[in-house]
């Protein structure tokens, strides 16, 4: 089995359903008393989330390059960047680090050909909603068309993420706000609703809505355990 890398700490509540699911996911393919081989790098998040903010993405990069490059040297084979967000910068991670990347956007575009749809409603932060680095790859790669909600209604999910979730916050008033959201782009015509902030699916399951939920966090997970054992 290959070994996972992972560039975590964003946040670290995300972080720790990632280790759960890639072990998870594991034991399900090898049974037994397996587990994944895998390298954590935990980063401080309060560092990523001022350099998000105050648009310094050559900071962002720099520190997650640097934290790719230990998980090379402490064995890891590839690189998973646990968040959506952070993969406006994935192309010069994975070329700085040294380390291929499992692009999460890639992930997801592959299960919504897969499920056949072509038109889907994305929820995330304000950079995955409102920035083409995101939507253009699923677009241009996979042909599927991208919906984001209104600007008022991005400003409310982007808060509840940074304000509530990566705070440990779960909130049954912002769950009802969220579901709302999902009800205009249904309306839209949304086929599935992309769920593209890996807190999200702390708030929001699938029994909650009628039509499919993309859970990247989930499918990142589980393409990386498919790779770390082809």
């Amino acid at each position: 089995m290959k070994v996972i890398g992972l560039v975590g700490g964003m946040s670290w509540t995300s972080t720790l359903e990632y280790y759960r699911l890639i072990n998870e996911f594991t034991a399900a393919r090898l049974s037994g008393f397996h587990s994944a081989r895998m390298v954590l790098y935990s980063l401080d998040f309060d560092e990523i989330e001022r350099a998000q903010h105050e648009a310094r993405w050559d900071d962002a990069t720099d520190i997650i390059v640097s934290a790719g490059k230990a998980l090379r040297q402490a064995g890891a084979d590839f690189l998973l960047i646990c968040a959506n967000t952070m993969h406006k910068v994935a192309e010069p991670v994975s070329e700085r680090s040294g380390l291929p990347l499992l692009h999460i956007g890639d992930v997801v575009g592959s299960a919504i050909k897969e499920a056949g749809f072509n038109k889907v409603g994305l929820l995330g932060t304000k950079f995955v909603m409102e920035e083409d680095f995101y939507r253009d790859r699923l677009e241009r790669n996979f042909g599927i068309e991208v919906l984001v909600p209104p600007e008022m209604e991005r400003r409310v999910v982007n808060g509840i993420i940074y304000e509530e979730l990566c705070q440990e916050k779960i909130e049954s008033i912002s769950r009802q706000k969220i579901l709302q959201v999902i009800k205009g782009l249904v309306a839209r015509g949304a086929e599935g609703i992309i769920l593209g902030c890996t807190e999200l699916p702390l708030l929001i399951g699938p029994d909650d809505i009628s039509i499919p939920l993309f859970n990247t966090m989930q499918l990142h997970a589980e393409a990386s355990v498919q790779r770390a054992l082809a």
